[in-house]
């Protein structure tokens, strides 16, 4: 486990755009990376999001919303910010050989209108994370 790079995907709540970006690396690029997620607070998993997900073909259903742990965050190879409130309000890293980037999506969790209509902006964003995420698994970036 140790020898692959750890991507540590960070959102404010831990519950939407991290959750989906962690379970498309898992299962896009597990073979290449560690993966892990967590928020600056832990909102629990949305269920739209566990929704969406499985339409993909990504169960990620057993995940937990996990608070940003210090260590794993300066033992990370890639700290990836999901949000702009994450990504301004991350903690220090400390590991000066981090390669922090920041992915901004909106946030499905803010949708309004019918149910179709959010779980259109869930799948929305869902589609745009897991395009970023083939990109990365590419190349690196």
């Amino acid at each position: 486990m140790g020898s692959k790079p750890l991507v540590y995907f960070l959102c404010t709540g831990n519950s939407c755009r991290s959750q989906m970006a962690d379970g498309f690396l898992k299962a896009i690029g597990g073979e290449q990376y560690e993966v892990l997620s967590a928020g600056l607070e832990a909102h629990g998993l949305n269920p739209r999001a566990v929704q969406v997900m499985k339409e993909a073909g990504v169960d990620i259903s057993g995940h937990t919303s996990n608070v940003i742990d210090p260590e794993i965050l300066n033992r990370a190879a890639y700290v990836i910010t999901l949000c702009g409130h994450a990504d301004e309000h991350c903690p220090v890293i400390s590991n000066p050989n981090v390669i922090k980037r920041h992915w901004g999506f909106g946030d499905p969790a803010r949708a309004t209108g019918t149910e179709d209509e959010v779980m259109a902006q869930f799948r929305s964003v869902r589609d745009d994370i897991r395009l970023r995420v083939e990109a990365f698994v590419q190349t690196g970036k």
